[in-house]
């Protein structure tokens, strides 16, 4: 039976907004074009500029190893294919309203799936702070007489008032926001594209799948959270096409931007944003994707409470992100993020093929039969660790990260397999691919086995 708490929370919340706990059904209040816009938001980011160099393929000295042509094309491929897993990451939400790491109780059971609910909200925090660090060295390009840790306390504000009212935030993000965003892109693509563009074709191909698979990775970081905002979608039809187009068409636009960017400056990562800020007005327009940054932490601290909402049901999403808000203000002020970015794409990299077994199980396996169980008793099915942990070992022997000891323990795997990466290989589509094989391969084998059983 209900508690008078709950009740009288149930009472104060607004009808379409987030309800506070998880005991309250989600409000389907979500149409196409509001997620369209969120999921276009979010594929516009200052990191794509300043990371759009990520698709070159470096080589360990940093040198980039693909043409910018080849670099565009293969991060084309890379978001469309990236797209694609993010839309159906998407469609389970609408249809069970169920958050993502809730989710998760289905393909692990209740109780399993606080392992991916911990790790997801380990990146995420990891996540949010850089966002506001990102905010706040931005908006120094653009001004420098505030101090470093205003800008930094500004965003960490704005961004927890987004949290408080989620569902409104999207609305806002739609009306307003979304509109300035284009404008703004529309505007610099106008004045780059007069400046005085090097050869793009001149470099080489040889590295495209290394650069398609960065552009890749960067789509499905949104991965673990796109149930949280689904959940409230009118259909799973538009949620998969909304999370799918919405977010690689502006992830295109906003890559190819950075590439012309980048190939005005030489190829300097430091300079990129110049050609933005030295152009007429270009302070103006380039404010506006300062501002609309902050969907971004937005998005992270939201999905840290929702997350944790899944080993903790009745607690209060709003206690959660003004907490939350708070500590990753009081983090960005404190630390390097750089020294924690190749932590951050190593957890990152469990969210591939977990997103192979999800698919594979929610499509074609028990999600299809209708026995997709998230409820707090859902029993654990280790299979689905297994399938998991398969996949997660094809991502590291591609292409393990960056954190030296971690890398170390897989090139010596890699050695006792006799095993050598090649160039056409992509960590993250393989790993899906391969997570996803083996949920069927095993669900199959245990109904054989089952069946086996039933005539003996």
């Amino acid at each position: 039976m209900t508690s008078d708490v709950e009740k009288t929370l149930a009472d104060e919340r607004p009808r379409n907004e987030v309800p506070y706990t998880l005991d309250e059904p989600a409000p389907k209040v979500l149409g196409f074009w509001d997620q369209s816009a969120f999921w276009a938001n979010l594929g516009v980011s200052l990191l794509a500029f300043s990371g759009a160099y990520t698709v070159l393929a470096p080589d360990a000295d940093g040198k980039p190893t693909l043409a910018i042509a080849a670099g565009i094309v293969a991060m084309i491929v890379g978001t469309v294919l990236g797209g694609l897993m993010l839309g159906l990451a998407a469609a389970p939400g609408a249809r069970t309203g169920q958050p993502a790491m809730v989710l998760l109780r289905g393909l692990f059971g209740a109780r399993l799936s606080y392992v991916p609910t911990v790790l997801n909200i380990a990146q995420l925090i990891g996540w949010g702070t850089f966002e506001l660090i990102v905010i706040a060295d931005a908006a120094r390009e653009l001004w420098d007489g505030v101090p470093r840790w205003g800008y930094v306390v500004a965003a960490g504000a704005i961004t927890t008032v987004l949290t408080i009212w989620p569902l409104g935030s999207v609305r806002l993000l739609r009306r307003y926001v979304t509109v300035a965003v284009m404008v703004a892109l529309v505007y610099f693509y106008v004045q780059l594209v007069r400046q005085p563009l090097p050869d793009l074709n001149h470099g080489s191909w040889g590295g495209f799948w290394v650069g398609a698979d960065a552009a890749l990775a960067v789509s499905i970081s949104w991965v673990p959270v796109a149930a949280d905002y689904t959940r409230h979608a009118k259909s799973a039809r538009g949620a998969f096409g909304a999370a799918s187009v919405g977010y690689s068409v502006t992830q295109i636009i906003a890559y190819v931007l950075g590439l012309l960017a980048l190939a005005l400056v030489g190829g300097d990562t430091d300079r990129v944003f110049d050609p933005f800020l030295h152009v007429a007005l270009g302070a103006v327009f380039f404010a506006i994707f300062v501002l609309r940054e902050a969907d971004q932490s937005f998005a992270n601290v939201y999905s840290t409470a929702v997350s944790i909402q899944n080993l903790v049901p009745r607690a209060d999403r709003r206690v959660l992100s003004v907490a939350l808000g708070v500590g990753i203000t009081v983090l960005a002020l404190a630390l390097d993020i750089n020294d924690y970015a190749g932590f951050l794409s190593l957890i990152g990299s469990v969210f591939v093929p977990l997103l192979g077994v999800l698919a594979a199980d929610f499509f074609l396996g028990r999600g299809r039969a209708g026995g997709w169980d998230a409820s707090r008793t859902a029993p654990s099915r280790w299979s689905k660790i297994a399938a998991w942990a398969v996949g997660f070992a094809a991502y590291q022997l591609i292409n393990p990260g960056t954190v030296r000891r971690w890398a170390d323990v897989w090139q010596h795997v890699r050695d006792a397999l006799h095993f050598t990466p090649q160039g056409w290989m992509s960590a993250s589509l393989l790993s899906f691919l391969v997570a996803g094989a083996a949920t069927l391969l095993i669900g199959w084998a245990g109904a054989a086995r089952g069946r086996g059983i039933t005539r003996r």
